[in-house]
């Protein structure tokens, strides 16, 4: 897989877990890395710690949820660097899971706020450059999200990644047309803060490979459905989730 030189990738929810590994990994990989999250400090910490390497990063504070944040984001985009040719909506939260009678409607506003119209604005406000740029989108589902597979109570989660599978769907039916891929990927357990005081062993027992999946697993993955090498591939759904699934 070729590096990403001269590349401009905008990473939703970089400050931690998936989003700070895969911004890693594209800086790395020469690319020139926005890093878009609610967390300031944890943000330009990740900024300082990518220059400090040589590489290029940039951190743009941003509510995805919030209309006119997205637009001042992409416009500070634009007025850097000029054009954005990939986007990884990665972005979410995952509140404790409640029978619905339980549930606060407003961790069932929240959840819709952030992991569905969150993706719909950004997606939203960049697809005109990504045309420019015949670019791509990758879109952060969860095995949650899909139809032959259901756990817990996590009703909110579940739905609003199952909304942002067939989202992608839709983008990638109706924008292959004007050069722009859009791909799903549904990461199974992954070892990030979205865990938060889980038990790891509790969940690695349900992973037939036996353990958790790494946020850099997550974020090679991310970075081939970005490249050349999946240039025939859109309207992918793809689980990386060690079998859980299955």
């Amino acid at each position: 897989m070729e590096n990403f030189r001269g590349k401009v990738v905008v990473i939703t929810g970089a400050t931690s877990g998936i989003g700070e590994a895969t911004a890693r990994y594209f800086a790395h990989e020469d690319a020139k890395t926005v890093l878009v999250g609610r967390n300031k400090d944890k943000g330009k910490k990740i900024e300082m710690e990518i220059r400090q390497q040589g590489q290029e990063a940039y951190f743009i504070p941003c509510d995805v949820s919030n209309e006119n944040e997205v637009k001042d984001m992409v416009n500070n985009v634009i007025d850097k660097y000029g054009k954005i040719d990939i986007l990884f909506n990665n972005a979410g939260v995952m509140l404790p899971s409640k029978e619905i009678e339980r549930m606060p409607v407003e961790d069932w506003k929240k959840s819709i706020d952030i992991n569905l119209t969150g993706t719909f604005l950004v997606s939203r406000y960049v697809k005109p450059y990504l045309v420019k740029e015949k670019g791509t989108i990758i879109n952060n589902g969860s095995i949650a999200g899909l139809q032959h597979y259901a756990a817990g109570r996590s009703y909110a989660y579940s739905a609003t990644k199952a909304a942002v599978i067939q989202f992608s769907h839709q983008m990638a039916k109706n924008y292959g047309e004007e050069g722009v891929r859009v791909n799903c990927i549904c990461p199974g357990i992954i070892q990030t803060p979205i865990l938060g005081d889980r038990d790891p062993k509790v969940y690695a027992e349900r992973v037939p490979l036996g353990r958790l999946g790494q946020p850099e697993e997550v974020a090679k993955v991310v970075a081939f459905l970005a490249s050349d090498d999946a240039s025939y591939l859109t309207g992918v759904v793809l689980p990386i989730d060690g079998g859980a699934s299955l």
